[in-house]
């Protein structure tokens, strides 16, 4: 029954019903394990066959992540570490000095919805807070967004700051213009 009723709302994009979906799953006793792994995750993957098949375009993805996001935020306090096993660690951000985060979002709720940790440090992102996030977070990759020619210089800058701190061959390095 809820396999059903969360893959209608995500595939609406009814961030409203998703989350109520989710709380009335978790009070009927239904582990946020079950809610991510039976529910959202064939849902959004059900999103990205759409969106392959040119049925869904970018605006409707954008709204599908964003309603599995409403869920994603009642369950998240719920998680046991062992309980959901994670297909990694990631750090993302538009580099400094550009504050486009369309892309960076889209990125973002894909990897979030494929399985990824995801911590977005938001916009304008000094190299500096990125090398901080890569030693407080531990992740497996730091990705870098940047839409302006002139603010992607910042990815290299960024990319010689983790060099720097000796953290650059811990993880992978992925870049979005």
């Amino acid at each position: 029954m809820y396999r059903d009723l969360f893959h209608k709302g995500i595939l609406a994009g009814d961030r409203e019903r998703v989350a109520d979906l989710t709380q009335n799953a978790l009070d009927d006793g239904i582990p946020a394990a079950t809610i991510i792994n039976e529910y959202l995750m064939p849902a959004m993957d059900a999103v990205g066959r759409l969106y392959e098949d040119g049925d869904f375009f970018i605006p409707e993805m954008l709204i599908s992540a964003r309603a599995m996001q409403a869920s994603m935020a009642l369950l998240r306090p719920l998680i046991v570490d062992d309980e959901i096993k994670t297909a990694g660690r990631v750090v993302i951000g538009t580099v400094e000095g550009d504050l486009h985060d369309i892309g960076k979002t889209l990125v973002s709720m894909m990897m979030e919805s494929a399985g990824f940790e995801v911590f977005d440090l938001g916009v304008d992102v000094k190299p500096a807070q990125f090398v901080d996030a890569a030693q407080d977070l531990a992740p497996t990759s730091i990705c870098m967004s940047a839409m302006l020619t002139t603010t992607m210089p910042a990815i290299k800058h960024t990319i010689e700051a983790l060099t720097e701190a000796v953290l650059r061959h811990r993880m992978v390095i992925m870049v979005g213009v």
